[in-house]
């Protein structure tokens, strides 16, 4: 079985480098559904594996001067107190009751669909964006703090539940919440908040009992590769028709882990 994590690791990897969605939309339905690991373990795993693949990209960003550290400061200011406050009410339930898993898994679907959108209308979502940043512009700098700080504060949640939000929803949100910034600017500061929002997370399901680090030593096996190369192979593939198809996948599965329970 661990080759065949390390098989999926690539896939998803490469696919990350190709496309830039966070690792998580792909990889904890992938072993929710196809491999049954138990979801809230699927979530722990993926939140130290992704803790683990941003790190290098932090590193990177941060030497070209591709991080805005301020609005990094202001996510986090919302995103790390949720994410304890979050780990802290779930640490009240048994990891292993049915109770915890359908949250996982309705979490999980609906930060899915919330992907998809983001993918789907993205160009819609930045127009209204440019909107939301000069009503929040007129109303002074602190509008735009706070709403920071409540964007992050959601993020942190909804991450830290499902281990999906910390990639194409994050930079969604920046997009809406800083038109202005260059995409690069945009893409680093959300990996870097990325970073210790996932750390925090995974410590906390590793106290839990809820991170399987045999699984974790496979999956990285083959997604480190596959996301060199994927990056590599970035122009090869037509952006809007990845992006379709992605969200198309997105969408079915959120669509099915979230309507099962209705």
């Amino acid at each position: 079985m661990e080759w065949m994590y390390t098989l999926s690791g690539f896939v998803v990897g490469f696919i990350v480098g190709l496309s830039g969605v966070g690792g998580g939309a792909l990889m904890t339905p992938l072993l929710v559904l196809v491999f049954g690991v138990a979801p809230v373990t699927a979530v722990g795993t993926d939140l130290m594996y992704a803790a683990i693949t941003k790190a290098t990209g932090v590193w990177v960003h941060g030497r070209r001067g591709n991080v805005e550290w301020k609005v990094v400061g202001r996510l986090a200011l919302g995103s790390i107190p949720v994410a304890l406050l979050v780990l802290w009410g779930m640490s009240a339930i048994s990891t292993e009751s049915e109770q915890f898993s359908r949250l996982i898994t309705f979490a999980l679907g609906f930060a899915l669909i919330l992907t998809a959108g983001a993918l789907i209308f993205r160009e819609p979502l930045q127009q209204a964006g440019r909107g939301i940043s000069v009503a929040l512009s007129q109303a002074g700098g602190r509008g735009l703090i706070y709403s920071t700080v409540v964007s992050g504060a959601f993020l942190g949640a909804l991450v830290t539940v499902s281990s999906v939000g910390a990639g194409a929803l994050g930079v969604m949100v920046l997009f809406m919440l800083y038109p202005r910034l260059p995409t690069i600017k945009l893409v680093g500061s959300d990996i870097a908040h990325a970073v210790p929002l996932t750390a925090l997370a995974g410590l906390g399901y590793l106290y839990l009992g809820a991170v399987d680090f045999s699984l974790l030593g496979s999956l990285l096996l083959g997604s480190l590769p596959g996301i060199y190369l994927g990056s590599h192979a970035a122009g090869w593939v037509p952006e809007r028709a990845l992006r379709t198809v992605l969200a198309s996948l997105l969408l079915l599965i959120g669509g099915k882990l979230v309507f099962q329970f209705v």
